[in-house]
């Protein structure tokens, strides 16, 4: 029996034997051409790129219209196949090199891999799996070749690759495909999006899974701790099963909580909303019946292709995304990266800390052409469904000012040319730094309301980078330095009378959700496979005795000691 650690990307059990796929090698060839080879070369390339859209049209028919999260996906990769900049690359290096096509596509979409991984970036770095899926099926037009299919899956099994390229993920089976065990992929990868939507277990990262397991290899997926158990004994295996059939009964269980109300024993009410990476998340949101969307990161416009989206491009995104969730509230969070993974002339830009520096707002504020097509299509938008916009990054009052200040501007200016929009459009800011949070009062009385986005905000609050594996048991969600902060700004959110909700994953931990209710939190926004746990836990607590609770760990030192006591708390009340 062996054990791997990797990471928890989709939640649940599964035992089941292996299934090993590994993606075809395609050989590029790689030969020089004649200066009078160089127009049929390029007139080659337009063919197979004509013959990729094709492909990927044709899928999407035998897909079915229900399948719009996997539309959205490849509707991606059909503008990427269209992307301007990655055509008129090729067309210039073919004359300059005199290589082969197929060579030339490759050692750019190589470097556009390299800069993606390098930069520091989860979801940056899953996105150059977009890239390397459309080059393959451009190669695969150009040197005549078939594609492997994981529909030949014909019995249950834990599918165990190096990687699955986002065409590969829309094609499982979840009757068929029990697990999900890869070599790489994060949280945000679109095998880890795709397998919490369908309910299938997924450990992703575990780095060097193919090279352990062996055909028909019996596997463990724990994809609630983020482990795989190659082999297990008769003990682990009987004890797995425990825990499967536990699972299987409590998600029972929670399938009759979808249309209850998250409410304590004693009335109190909160909105449960979700978090969305990207609009193929939408199906799970409606799925979980979260009450609307609470953070909508929308960065995927912008890293899908290397060119800028334009305003049409952005407004078509939030309006689909708007009328999906047919009048429930959907936030969106204006561009939240750093300038130097967006404009190609910012290479030189070598931030030593980019998580201090120039992002998010601060970025926008300085690049204001960018910001303003974003700030006019969510204005646009805004006219098809429930819409409220957030700043992210928010630290001074006066960012918040040129922030409103461009948006009044750009809202005139629509006015003027007769373009529909809602007349109320909540604008709020997220609350990640301590900053923002000491000075919430004054912040409270600009905002809309506010969205505290807790995974930032125990960073910059602990000094600690959760991404450093040596002080990585600094990021402490329970620490009290964090819920002082919390308390402070939802007093002063309170004393103003506008909304406050958590974004960020202390949220979707049912223990840390039920003191966040205590405190007064309107909404709560999380991972929308984490929406029926949360649920059940606030359906099975007094919201009196919580606040009771929530005053004991205020006056706590520790992070242990608070964690200690609250999981003790909870586990009373919940074997009652």
């Amino acid at each position: 029996m062996k054990e791997y650690n990797g990471i928890p990307a989709s939640p649940g059990i599964a035992i089941h034997h292996v299934f090993a796929h590994y993606a075809d090698s395609i050989p590029l060839p790689q030969y020089s051409l004649h200066e009078s080879e160089v127009e049929n070369e390029w007139s080659r390339y337009q063919t197979a790129v004509d013959r990729a859209s094709d492909e990927i049209r044709n899928l999407m028919e035998n897909l079915g219209a229900v399948a719009s999260g996997k539309h959205q996906l490849l509707d991606a990769q059909l503008l990427m196949l269209q992307d301007p900049e990655m055509n008129e690359k090729i067309k210039k290096t073919l004359p300059e090199t005199l290589q082969n096509v197929e060579w030339i596509l490759s050692e750019y979409i190589n470097e556009m891999v390299i800069r993606l991984e390098a930069s520091g970036d989860e979801y940056l770095a899953e996105r150059s799996l977009d890239f390397m899926d459309v080059a393959r099926r451009i190669t695969n037009q150009l040197l005549y070749r078939e594609r492997l299919s994981l529909t030949r899956i014909s019995k249950e099994v834990i599918l165990v690759a190096p990687n699955l390229l986002p065409s590969e993920t829309i094609m499982l089976d979840p009757d068929k495909v029990r697990g999900i065990a890869l070599d790489a992929g994060g949280k945000t990868s679109h095998t880890a999006i795709l397998a919490r939507s369908l309910g299938i277990p997924a450990v992703l990262g575990l780095r060097s899974i193919t090279r352990n397991i062996k055909p028909d290899d019996l596997l463990i997926v724990d994809g609630n701790r983020g482990v795989v158990i190659v082999d297990p004994d008769e003990n682990t295996l009987i004890r797995y099963r425990g825990k499967l059939f536990e699972q299987e009964k409590r998600e029972s269980e929670l399938v009759g909580l979808r249309n209850l109300p998250a409410e304590t024993l004693d009335g109190k009410r909160i909105n449960l909303l979700a978090n969305i990476e990207i609009p193929e998340e939408i199906e799970l949101v409606l799925e979980s019946n979260a009450r609307g969307v609470g953070l909508f990161r929308s960065e995927f416009l912008f890293m899908n292709s290397r060119e800028q989206p334009d305003e049409d491009r952005q407004f078509r995104a939030y309006e689909k995304v708007l009328k999906a969730m047919d009048g429930m509230p959907v936030t969106i969070r204006t561009l939240d990266v750093g300038g130097d993974k967006l404009l190609s002339s910012m290479d030189g830009l070598d931030e030593s800390n980019p998580l201090l520096g120039w992002r998010a707002i601060r970025f926008c504020l300085e690049e204001e052409e960018i910001f303003r097509i974003q700030l006019r299509a969510l204005l646009r938008a805004s006219a098809y469904g429930n819409l409220r916009v957030m700043f992210p990054l928010i630290s001074n009052a006066e960012e918040l000012d040129s922030a409103l200040s461009i948006l009044a501007e750009e809202r005139r200016d629509l006015e003027a040319g007769g373009t529909p929009m809602s007349e109320d459009l909540p604008v709020g800011i997220m609350i990640e730094v301590p900053s923002a949070a000491l000075i919430s009062d004054v912040l409270a009385r600009k905002a809309d309301f506010f969205s505290i986005g807790t995974n930032d905000l125990i960073q910059y609050t602990m000094a600690v980078d959760r991404g450093n594996e040596k002080i990585a048991s600094l990021y402490q969600p329970y620490h009290p330095a964090l819920w002082r902060l919390i308390k402070m700004t939802v007093e002063n959110a309170g004393a103003a009378g506008i909304p406050v909700g958590v974004c960020g994953e202390v949220a979707g931990d049912p223990v840390l959700a039920v003191m966040l209710l205590a405190l007064g939190l309107d909404d709560l926004s999380m991972s929308a496979y984490s929406i029926p746990a949360v649920k059940r836990i606030i359906r099975s607590v007094n919201a009196g005795e919580a606040s009771v609770a929530l005053e004991r760990i205020m006056n706590m030192a520790t992070a242990d000691e608070v964690e200690s006591y609250l999981n003790g708390w909870l586990g009373d009340k919940l074997d009652k």
